[in-house]
Order: structure tokens, then C-alpha cells, then sequence
């Protein structure tokens, strides 16, 4: 059976990264080789992960030889950086802007879980008073985490560079204060 993870924002190939996001690394050539190893520590073959944009900035070549070491299916949420993974799309499962994602879930009582996916933080999303989870990249671990809401940061400067598992996302929202509004039905 395949698990479903999430992450964004490696920026493979992005020298600037390093000092911009304060990434240990002292090459890009070394924050690459732990970011793909990291990622395939987690993630098999036939794992899915949905990836929120940003996954490189370098040369279409050079991304193409990373996206070859990678495990999974992946299925790109395109971010602001996402130029050369576009001129790679017959590695990714597919590519859209924005997706709804529904997760088969026996803990939740309506036993789906439903996850929204963008590069960018929002404020309002498809049954968020219903118990929807957001999910985003894009900030780099800048936004503050708000502990009402059921959405938080999936990029890997947040995940020690591992993407997360679906499982952990529901860990993390388990610890949140929101509550159910019954005032309000979204549509």
C-alpha cells in the first residue's frame, strides 16, 4: 500500500537559498544530495507525494537528473519557481495551480479528510469551518503557525528538509484549538 506525503520549497539548484532561508548547507551541490536523500528516506516507489511548488530553480537538465533520483509519484502544485520543473512535466503525475485533495480516513467521522493545496497561505479555503486542513509552502518557515487554524507550513525548511506524511499533517492538526462552527455551512 502507498502512503501520501506533502512538501515544497526545496529550491534544488538554488545557491541563494542557503543564505536567504539559512540552510546548513555549504554548497547547493550538498543541500541537493540531503534533500534527495532525505526524501528518499521517507518516501518508496510508489508513495504519493504532493509537492507545493518551488522545487528548483536551475537548468531543466539539472532538474531532470534530480527528479530521476527521486522516489514517488509526485504531483506538482506549481509555485512562483517553477519554470524549469514545467519544461519536466512527464515526471510529475500531473500539474495544476491548485487542488482538493479527499484522503480515505476511518478517524475522521465523515471518513474523508479533506486538504486543500496551494503554494500560498490563504485565509479562507473550502470547508474550513467544516474541518478542511490547508496546507502551503512558499513562506519558508516565516509565517507563525496559528494554533486556531487547520492549516500550517509543508515546506522542507519547516520539516528539518524531510517531507511530512499524511500521518504526521494529522498529528499536527490533532494539537490545534480549532472547533467546529455549526453556524456556518460552506458550500
Amino acid at each position: 500500500m502507498s502512503n501520501i506525503f506533502f512538501s515544497s520549497d526545496h529550491h534544488f539548484g538554488h545557491q541563494n537559498i542557503i543564505s536567504f532561508s539559512d540552510r546548513p548547507f555549504s554548497s547547493v551541490e550538498e543541500m541537493d544530495e540531503i534533500m534527495i536523500q532525505k526524501w528518499n528516506e521517507k518516501i518508496s516507489s510508489s508513495d504519493s507525494i504532493y509537492y507545493l511548488g518551488d522545487f528548483g530553480l536551475c537548468k531543466p537538465d539539472r532538474l531532470r537528473e534530480i527528479l530521476k533520483q527521486l522516489n514517488g509519484n509526485i504531483y506538482l502544485i506549481k509555485g512562483n519557481h517553477d519554470k524549469s520543473a514545467l519544461s519536466c512535466k512527464n515526471r510529475f503525475e500531473w500539474i495544476k495551480d491548485y487542488y482538493e485533495l479527499k484522503i480515505i480516513d476511518s478517524d475522521n467521522d465523515e471518513k474523508k479528510q479533506r486538504l486543500v493545496l496551494f503554494h500560498y497561505a490563504i485565509k479562507q479555503w473550502n470547508y474550513k469551518r467544516a474541518g478542511s486542513f490547508h496546507l502551503y509552502g512558499h513562506s519558508h518557515g516565516n509565517i507563525i503557525d496559528d494554533p486556531h487554524e487547520l492549516s500550517f507550513d509543508v515546506g522542507v525548511d519547516c520539516h528539518n528538509y524531510y517531507p511530512i506524511s499524511y500521518s504526521e499533517v494529522k498529528e499536527k492538526m490533532a494539537k490545534k484549538t480549532w472547533k467546529f462552527d455549526s453556524s456556518t455551512v460552506d458550500l
